[in-house]
């Protein structure tokens, strides 16, 4: 699970350096000017190509062909290897569609705030976490809500 979550992070830092390095949106800007929600589309557009590049990658290997390690260990470690690198495409399939749902909120006028409260979500969060769509307190509330649920 780390694993993915670390590939999830370089694939969006990858992004991030790929945009105009020039502008950073601030909180001396009004929130959600059209720089923002350019800068921010542009965010989503690259993360998204990023991550169906990485596919490409993953399938091409697979298409290369099986597995052929004559040692049963070195073949169960690869099956591993293959295993979470699978795992790690299919978290990324889902992301897209939170990418996609992110898109069309900026197309809607609704991007970066809030779903529950209506509040500005924060620039800083939504440079972290584009795909945002609570406060850091909504959030919060709502993973305590879950873990409640969860327990019984």
């Amino acid at each position: 699970m780390a694993t993915s979550a670390a590939d999830e992070i370089d694939i969006l830092e990858k992004a991030k350096s790929l945009l105009a390095p020039d502008y950073i949106p601030s909180d001396d800007e009004e929130y959600m000017n059209e720089t923002q929600q350019a800068y921010f589309r542009m965010l989503l557009i690259e993360w998204k190509r990023s991550i169906h590049s990485a596919a490409d990658q993953t399938l091409q290997s697979l298409q290369d062909g099986p597995i052929r390690e004559a040692d049963l260990n070195d073949r169960a470690s690869s099956e591993t290897d293959w295993g979470i690198e699978l795992r790690t495409r299919d978290r990324q399939r889902k992301l897209i569609s939170k990418i996609d749902a992110a898109l069309r909120r900026i197309d809607a006028g609704e991007y970066g705030y809030c779903e529950v409260t209506g509040d500005p979500i924060g620039l800083r969060r939504l440079i972290a976490r584009p795909v945002a769509t609570m406060t850091v307190e909504a959030q919060e509330a709502h993973e305590r809500r879950e873990k409640v649920s969860r327990d019984e």
